[in-house]
């Protein structure tokens, strides 16, 4: 019972601010949280291979740059974990430390037995404005899943609101995956993410960051996560090419 309180407190300290980094952290959240006393070290390698080439809005130009961005997650109860994000660049100039985020995530515990997996995620953090629109952010993203057979889908509706800057407002970032298992290793689908803008006035459809990844995700061990795909911009708003691979080591205690 003190754990569950000291985890629950911990939630409430930290629901404060934090956002997802752009092309940092391309991923969609499964609605499961990491097991108790277990660690996740992931490391996010996105390469832009087509993207923005000038500076916008004083953020540096995207085209050939490279995102490394570790992620430890550590779960504390069956139903909470928090994890935190160092974000760097990789260009021409040479690596450059870009920022930290801290996102703790409660889920519905198992014992419930819902039909769908649901949890929600907050992530706060702050960043060198000269690689993000804005130099703080907060995340609010539910999460829905299901695994039904071979099938699974996952729904992120995604809340995002600056914390610094003159613009405010409130944007809708939803994220979506839909894949199929081949077999116990390969699972293959499609990844979906959203930029629509002002949750008070969303963008008209060709203005919106919008992307989509054919990925697959290899299960070569239970201590080890794996996911590649390269990403299609579907607006002139959106990067046009991004290679994405995430490889993740659960580390018991």
């Amino acid at each position: 019972m003190t754990h569950h309180l000291a985890a629950l407190a911990a939630f409430v300290i930290l629901a404060a601010p934090l956002a997802a980094q752009d092309n940092y952290e391309i991923q969609v959240y499964g609605a499961e949280t990491v097991a108790p006393a277990v660690t996740m070290v992931e490391l996010h390698s996105n390469y832009t291979t087509d993207g923005e080439s000038s500076v916008v809005d004083g953020v540096q130009p995207t085209n050939h740059a490279l995102h490394e961005t570790v992620e430890i997650t550590h779960g504390f109860t069956d139903w909470f974990e928090v994890g935190f994000y160092f974000f760097t660049n990789v260009q021409q100039g040479g690596w450059h430390y870009v920022g930290s985020h801290i996102r703790p995530r409660v889920r519905v515990p198992p014992s419930w037995h819902w039909p769908v997996g649901v949890s929600i995620s907050q992530e706060v953090g702050c960043q060198d404005r000269a690689y993000a629109t804005e130099r703080c952010n907060y995340e609010f993203r539910p999460i829905v899943d299901r695994q039904a057979g071979p099938w699974y889908w996952a729904v992120n509706p995604s809340i995002e609101v600056p914390l610094s800057g003159p613009d405010r407002r409130a944007s809708f970032a939803p994220n979506v995956k839909v894949s199929y298992d081949f077999s116990k290793v390969i699972t293959g689908g499609f990844e979906y993410y959203g930029g629509w803008g002002p949750v008070s006035g969303l963008l008209p459809e060709d203005q919106r960051e919008q992307q989509l990844f054919p990925a697959l995700d290899l299960h070569l061990a239970p201590e080890w996560e794996l996911n590649a795909g390269v990403g299609i911009g579907l607006t002139s708003a959106t990067d046009h090419t991004i290679l994405k691979v995430i490889v993740g080591r659960r580390l018991p205690r």
